[in-house]
């Protein structure tokens, strides 16, 4: 019963432009816990103990809210559905959380331990050191990069069709960059045929979101740069932010006229629809802190020389 609701409650939100991702699989995982409970419309008692099993606040109370959300449109129709509390997890506020931005080093390592990945002799390890590098090298979005088709690996760059917002973009990449991929690609066509996936799985297919979180989750527990299972620490878009991060310690100096022409640059880069959306992104790093200190110490001397 409720899985049926929640189908078509999630395309209508598509219907209108939302990808609704996350959210579906939040609903879909609480209509099994629901059926097992022996619940055919949303009880707030069954939606509580749900949400109580996720590991962290943020989890619980983001599970809360979600369902929360769904049955209310429902109650309009059906006054069974009963809605939770919004309280019920506390009034959390959301805080940025600081970014692990990885050194050279330990983008090292990863992109070491990804190459080891059995089995040997396949495309598996290929495929993981080839799809995190590119992450690291480009900024990409872990959908768009999942999305590549090999048609949109260009002379001028790499194609991103229907991002975030809809819109397609052109990147240019570094010839390392690029020498990387037709090295991947030379390997790949012995196990693709006519997929058009860039990149693709040992069935031959395009890997899914949850498969390569969960291997970049293994790899960093591996190399000590996450603890156990349950407890926060890097993810595969801190590669994203890193990208960020990175490109702005090489915008070194003190013109500001130069630097915020490298944002707007940036911005465009990364696929983003408002600068603000670009300084997310950025936090202080001991490069960052040094040239900005320089600059300081440039700019007041020289009006103390004044």
């Amino acid at each position: 019963m409720l899985t049926k609701i929640i189908k078509c409650y999630v395309e209508s939100h598509r219907a209108m432009g939302f990808k609704y991702r996350n959210q579906n699989c939040l609903l879909q995982h609480f209509a099994v816990f629901s059926k097992q409970n022996g619940d055919d419309y949303v009880r707030s008692k069954t939606v509580l103990e749900w949400a109580s099993q996720a590991p962290s606040a943020a989890q619980r109370r983001n599970r809360l809210l979600t369902v929360r959300r769904f049955s209310i449109m429902m109650k309009a129709e059906d006054k069974r559905f009963e809605i939770p509390p919004a309280d019920a997890f506390g009034h959390e506020t959301f805080k940025r959380k600081i970014r692990r931005i990885l050194s050279s080093e330990e983008l090292k390592c990863l992109l070491a331990a990804a190459s080891k990945l059995k089995p040997d002799n396949s495309l598996r390890p290929k495929t993981y050191t080839t799809l995190f590098a590119l992450l690291a090298a480009t900024g990409l979005r872990i959908s768009e990069a999942l999305a590549l088709n090999v048609g949109d690996i260009t002379n001028d760059g790499v194609i991103i069709h229907a991002t975030k917002f809809r819109k397609d973009r052109l990147i240019p990449i570094h010839e390392s960059t690029r020498q990387g991929l037709q090295l991947y690609l030379r390997d790949r066509r012995r196990y693709a045929g006519i997929e058009p996936a860039l990149f693709i799985s040992n069935k031959g297919t395009r890997p899914c979101y949850s498969t390569v979180n969960s291997i970049f989750l293994q790899l960093v527990r591996s190399i000590g740069l996450r603890d156990g299972v349950g407890y926060p620490g890097i993810c595969i878009h801190d590669l994203r932010h890193r990208f960020a991060v990175i490109s702005l310690e090489q915008c070194a100096g003190g013109d500001r006229n130069a630097i915020s022409q490298h944002m707007t640059m940036l911005s465009t880069y990364l696929g983003h629809a408002h600068i603000s959306d670009t300084y997310w992104y950025l936090q202080a790093t001991s490069k960052l802190m040094k040239q900005i200190s320089t600059a300081q110490e440039l700019f007041y001397g020289s009006n103390n020389n004044d």
